[in-house]
């Protein structure tokens, strides 16, 4: 008798994710708030900030459904990837850039990762909480 592992997260990993999630994000948009810097340059961390989420969750969701099966243009595989890669290339950029401490930079460049990790993270939990849900009792033991 073969028997089916349990897709569901623990919910101390979700609790995990999402905390990871919420601090990285926070931690960004605090320093965002408190930096000494120009409007558009606060606007700009905060759009790649946005962009890199969407796209790192894009990745997982193409990635996961080609595992799964799922067909997956080339075509959106490719810009998934793109915009996780732009979006991290646009942050280097912008923190090269900076008329920031190193250590402010540092930051950014830690919560932005941090974010995008746990993102990831949360997505997958969500998808696997989702399909551990809609299996039958009998078959996750």
């Amino acid at each position: 008798m073969e028997q089916k592992q349990n897709l569901a997260p623990s919910p101390a990993f979700i609790a995990a994710s999402w905390f990871a999630l919420l601090v990285g994000i926070t931690a960004f948009l605090i320093g965002l708030f408190n930096a000494d810097m120009e409007l558009n340059e606060k606007g700009y961390y905060f759009t790649v900030l946005l962009f890199g989420l969407f796209a790192a969750i894009s990745v997982q969701k193409a990635v996961r459904d080609q595992l799964e099966g799922i067909p997956v243009t080339n075509l959106y595989y490719g810009l998934a990837w793109f915009a996780t890669i732009a979006s991290i290339v646009l942050l280097t950029v912008g923190l090269w850039n900076a008329t920031l401490l190193r250590s402010e930079k540092g930051f950014y460049a830690m919560s932005f990762t941090l974010s995008l990790f746990a993102a990831i993270a949360v997505q997958k939990n969500t998808r696997d909480a989702k399909a551990g849900e809609s299996k039958p009792k009998d078959e996750l033991i």
